[in-house]
This record gives structure tokens, C-alpha cells and sequence, in this order.
């Protein structure tokens, strides 16, 4: 067999494995593109760059002066063409959009496997060791880290049990939110009025409990408290 063969399975299998083991880390927070996805991405970013990184197997005859094609070309079309994938990965829910760090985790795996693909073995392990890194350990150091939650909040009274934006604000603020860009709308059947605003709290505990508290009230006609983040 040819030796060339061992190098190029070599290649693949190691982009199977990077790519693999990022997807299953995506896979188990239940990401929309996850195990099987990410190993796709990988092995076909590797596969591609192989093409070129092997040009003298697919033009046979042709002497080293005649082979022009650029190398960084077919890793330029294949970070583009990642783009339209990581788009369809990322939605947005109201105001918030999610799924932007999904679609940078098939980004940087299309990285990877364009590594795997020319051979370049010390940095496309390293990148995934970092990769893994910053989605499971840096989600830990977030989620202890003191910052500011955001909620967007649309809230709905019968019309002449509506609260006024100055009761509306004190109550809010009783469960731990400050209140910022209130705009105010009347719906088409004109017997209730809404508003719509943003929330910031230091505790993102207290979304649930505004949501049991407008649960109970009657003049409350419809509520969605949407938290941002990805």
C-alpha cells in the first residue's frame, strides 16, 4: 500500500477524533449542532485540505512547475462556507439571540480540521484542548462571576386595571429589577395596553419569581420575560 495512505488516514482520523470530542461537549448541553455535526465539519475541513496538500496524486504527469493552485484558497472557501452553517445554528427568540456560541465552536472545528488536514498536528491539538476548555470550564467561571442579567419584558393589563408606569416600576423593583426603555403599546382589541421594556438584575433567580408573582394577578392579562444571553 501506498505509504501515502497511512499519513492520509492519519489525517482524517484525527480530525474525526478533534471534531468528535467537541461535538459531544455541544451534543451534551443539547446544542442544536452537536456530535455527529461537529465531527462532520472537522473531517470534511481535513478531507479538503488534503486535496491540496496531496495535488500531485489528482494531477498525475504534471510536473512541480505546472501545479498553481493556492493552498489558502481552498482554507478561505472553507472558513466562508462555515459561515452558512454557523448561521442556521443561531436563532433569535424574541429579543435574544442564542446559538452564537455554537456556531464559533464549528468555526473554530473547521479550523481544526484544516490543521488535520495539512499535518499540522501540535497546534490542532492544542486548539482542541483550548476548544474544550473554553465551552465546559470557562462556562463555570461565568456562571460564578458577579454580573448584570438582562430580561426582555412585555406585560399585558386590562385597560382600566392597568397599572401605571410608576406602580409598574415599584413592583419590579421589589423583586430586584430596574427598569429601562418602557415603550408602550395598545393592541388591536383595545381594551387592554402593553409595555415593553428591558430588566437588569444582579440574580437571575428572581425572573422566576416575577413570573410566579404575575401569575397570580388578575389584571394581568398575558407577560413573557425572555433572559438574554446565548
Amino acid at each position: 500500500m501506498d505509504p501515502d495512505y497511512y499519513i492520509i488516514t492519519a489525517h482524517l482520523l484525527g480530525a474525526l477524533a478533534a471534531g468528535g470530542i467537541i461535538g459531544l461537549e455541544r451534543s451534551y448541553h443539547g446544542r442544536p449542532a452537536g456530535f455527529r455535526t461537529h465531527t462532520l465539519v472537522c473531517l470534511a475541513s481535513s478531507l479538503l485540505m488534503l486535496i491540496m496538500l496531496y495535488q500531485h496524486k489528482w494531477l498525475p504527469g504534471a510536473t512541480p512547475d505546472t501545479i498553481r493552485t493556492d493552498p489558502t484558497r481552498m482554507a478561505q472557501g472553507i472558513m466562508t462556507g462555515i459561515g452558512f452553517l454557523g448561521a442556521g445554528v443561531i436563532f433569535k427568540e424574541g429579543l435574544s439571540v442564542r446559538g452564537l456560541t455554537t456556531a464559533a465552536s464549528i468555526w473554530m472545528t473547521a479550523a481544526i480540521g484544516i490543521l488535520m488536514g495539512i499535518g499540522f498536528y501540535f497546534p490542532a491539538v492544542l486548539a482542541t484542548v483550548l476548544t474544550i476548555g473554553i465551552l465546559s470550564v470557562f462556562r463555570r467561571i461565568e456562571s460564578r462571576m458577579p454580573s448584570h442579567s438582562y430580561v426582555h419584558h412585555q406585560i399585558r393589563f386590562r385597560r382600566h386595571e392597568a397599572m401605571t408606569v410608576d406602580e409598574l416600576r415599584q413592583m419590579l423593583g421589589r423583586f430586584g429589577f430596574s427598569v429601562a426603555n418602557i415603550s408602550y403599546r395598545i393592541p388591536d382589541d383595545e381594551d387592554s395596553i402593553e409595555y415593553r421594556m428591558v430588566l437588569r438584575t444582579d440574580d437571575p433567580g428572581n425572573t422566576a419569581s416575577l413570573a410566579a408573582f404575575l401569575l397570580e394577578r388578575k389584571e394581568v392579562r398575558t407577560f413573557q420575560l425572555s433572559p438574554t444571553g446565548d
